[in-house]
This record gives C-alpha cells, sequence and structure tokens, in this order.
C-alpha cells in the first residue's frame, strides 16, 4: 500500500449500520435523540418490524461487503411486542456471533444488544461502546474488496 492509499483509508469514514426493532430500540433512539443526548453520527439506521425478522444474513452480507460494524438492539426478552420475536433473534444472532469468525471476520465488528422505547441514555452508552470498539478496530477490510 503507497503512502497516498493509507492516507485514504485512515481518512475513510467508518460505516456502521443499525437494525433496530420498530417498537423498542427504535423509540430508544428516538428517545436519546429528543433528549439531546451525544451520540456518534456514524450509525446508519435500518428501522425493522421486530428482531425476530431479522435475517443474520442481513448482518453476515454487510460485513461481508465492508460494512465497519453491525448493531442489532431490539426489546428486552420476554417484553416482546410479538410475544417471542426476540427468543428466536436472540438464537439466530448468537448463532452468527460464533459463525463469523470462521467467515474470516471479526466477530468483535457484530454486536447485538436490548433497549426499550424508555432507555434513550443506555442506546446512549451503548451506541458509543460500539463505534467507540469500531473505530478502534478500523476500517473492515471486507472480503469483497481488493
Amino acid at each position: 500500500m503507497t503512502e497516498g492509499n493509507s492516507v485514504l483509508a485512515k481518512a475513510r469514514e467508518i460505516k456502521i449500520i443499525g437494525f433496530l426493532c420498530n417498537w423498542c430500540s427504535y423509540g430508544g433512539a428516538d428517545t436519546a435523540g429528543v433528549c439531546r443526548f451525544k451520540q456518534p453520527t456514524d450509525l446508519r439506521i435500518v428501522r425493522i418490524p421486530c428482531t425476530g425478522r431479522m435475517d443474520p444474513l442481513f448482518a453476515a452480507k454487510s460485513l461481508i461487503y465492508g460494512i465497519d460494524g453491525v448493531l442489532v438492539s431490539g426489546c428486552h426478552p420476554k417484553d416482546c411486542h410479538y410475544a417471542v420475536g426476540n427468543l428466536y433473534a436472540r438464537r439466530r444472532l448468537e448463532v452468527l456471533k460464533h459463525f463469523l469468525p470462521f467467515m474470516g471476520i471479526d466477530g468483535r465488528r457484530f454486536h447485538y444488544t436490548w433497549v426499550s422505547a424508555s432507555e434513550g441514555q443506555l442506546w446512549q452508552k451503548t451506541v458509543t461502546e460500539f463505534s467507540d470498539r469500531i473505530h478502534r478496530l478500523g476500517p473492515n477490510p471486507g472480503l469483497s474488496r481488493t
């Protein structure tokens, strides 16, 4: 890598994608915004109906194609709007977390958590810590980049 390319790599904006449950975590992110809690600006949110509808391939493909970090957040277990959606999600996402290293992806680039609509401060803390972790790891080389 030449010096010019390394400067470009360092200057590249970190990209983090967050898949948030419509009923709880999206509300928690909104609460954090309404309360004007300081949050990182490198997170892009995808609103999903429930983490139970979250296909682990959404996260895996995001990381494969070079997204630097993936955060999935939903309702607390046993507090799901759809009764058991997040229980299914927890099983699938835990399997994905253990499978990522076999795909050549650093498992620290993926995180899932539970945040309710009233927990704006918890959302702010979670997203800040995850963003800091991704910044320390640096850009994701991705499997599709040359």
